[in-house]
């Protein structure tokens, strides 16, 4: 029996993969390792029992336990036909799924041969835009898991937030946790933006060097694994050098929400000394660093975001911007001291507007730039993101792109401290805290 004590619900994924429970496609539920894959599996199986469905037919395979560390895909085949329920459906969890040579085969093979519902995970978007394309294309679904928002922060760290009364009688969110100590939600989002949101910090607790001992096997894990041994067992020889790959994640990692090139990560490295010129010892190529980068994108390291000329409606192929997963893991990477707050506040609204299901892209509107257009279905909203909006040249600097933009969609500044206004000629003025935890 699973123990859900230590278990900790993530509805918004959860309820995702119920939705699709008993349809044809293979549900693929992709993300950073340790963001809470393995165990949305094992909430998901135990949904199923709470709702008639018996232990023999669910069968779970975390790829990443020594009992199948040399399985191929042919074996696979085998444990699971064995296993299969003859005369009723069988729900198959495959954990880590792309550490099998040629999974694909197998899992294709369950769908066509076998009545059952199958479930995997995978750390690495290549599984899907290679061999799973080939192979299940309009036959799989993907759920993208991300590391905690606020919201699940507060609830995994035992926090419930309150509306309280302030001394000059208006009311105030607070949180207070399992003891009825009460803090300053602020105070609790300084964690957040301190630690980041990887679930495993909640076992360890917000102590700094428990933290940082989580985050540097996270960080070495993806690293070394996910994309080195990948590269290898893929017979590649392109991502070879593991210190310019570090050399690339700190650059990216220092310049999160800047306006970024290839060829100005590997000019700028070279500028820095972190590069010998290449006319003295081999500089990488522009290939080479694409190469790099695109396996960060590829582990889920980093997110790349594409700007739109909102007048010429249309995406520019210059210069788009890096966000990376977790704010914990750049604290871990450059250290935690106050730096850029402005593009660390814009790293968090910019996976929260993921998680909310939002397309993403930065906008461009004259010579100007809004930090995020939001986009799904016939809904669009414009962001900006800035610490206060307190000083009269940061609340022109913010709203000016805004006010260039003439249609009816939701225009929002998100800031910490937003001051008195509400609102400027239509234009929403709102405390990024109060909307990361709005439902």
């Amino acid at each position: 029996m699973i123990d859900t004590h230590t278990l900790k619900k993530r509805d918004l994924y959860l309820n995702k993969l119920i939705a699709f429970k008993d349809t044809e496609p293979v549900k693929v539920i992709t993300g950073i390792r340790r963001c809470g894959k393995s165990s949305l599996l094992k909430l998901t199986a135990y949904h199923l029992k709470e709702n008639g469905i018996t232990a023999d037919q669910i069968l779970e395979m975390n790829f990443e336990s020594h009992a199948f560390k040399n399985i191929s895909s042919d074996d696979l085949y085998e444990y699971v036909r064995q296993r299969i329920s003859p005369n009723k459906r069988t729900y198959l969890f495959f954990d880590e799924v792309q550490r099998i040579p040629n999974w694909e085969d197998a899992i294709n093979s369950f769908r066509v041969d076998f009545n059952c519902d199958i479930y995997v995970t995978g750390s690495n978007a290549y599984m899907l835009s290679s061999e799973y394309a080939t192979y299940l294309s309009g036959r799989c679904v993907e759920i993208k898991m991300l590391p905690l928002s606020f919201s699940e922060f507060l609830s995994f760290h035992g926090f419930e937030v309150r509306e309280t009364k302030s001394a000059l009688g208006g009311m105030r969110k607070q949180a207070f946790d399992k003891n009825g100590e009460h803090y300053e939600i602020s105070e609790v989002f300084d964690a957040y933006m301190r630690f980041g949101g990887m679930p495993g910090i909640a076992d360890v607790g917000l102590e700094q060097e428990k933290a940082l001992m989580l985050l540097e096997g996270i960080y070495s894990t993806v690293i070394m694994r996910d994309i080195l041994e990948r590269e290898r067992r893929r017979g590649q020889k392109r991502i070879s050098d593991p210190i310019l790959l570090k050399k690339i994640v700190m650059f990216l990692a220092d310049n999160i929400g800047s306006n970024i090139s290839i060829s100005s990560i590997g000019n700028t490295l070279v500028n820095e000394g972190l590069l010998e010129d290449g006319k003295r010892k081999g500089m990488p190529s522009a290939h080479t660093v694409q190469a790099y980068v695109n396996a960060l994108l590829e582990a889920y390291f980093f997110y790349d975001i594409k700007r739109f000329d909102i007048k010429g409606k249309e995406f520019l192929r210059t210069l788009g911007k890096y966000y990376i997963v977790d704010i914990g893991i750049r604290n871990y990477l450059l250290g935690f001291r106050n730096r850029d707050t402005g593009h660390a506040l814009e790293n968090v609204v910019y996976f929260e507007l993921l998680r909310r299901g939002y397309d993403v892209s930065i906008g461009k509107v004259d010579n100007a730039e809004v930090d995020f257009i939001g986009t799904k279905a016939d809904e669009k909203v414009y962001i900006q993101v800035t610490e206060a909006m307190t000083s009269e040249d940061v609340r022109k600097r913010e709203l000016a792109p805004l006010q260039k933009i003439n249609d009816n969609y939701e225009k929002i500044v998100l800031s910490i401290n937003p001051g008195m206004n509400t609102s400027y000629d239509g234009i929403k003025s709102i405390n990024l805290i109060n909307w990361l935890i709005a439902t």
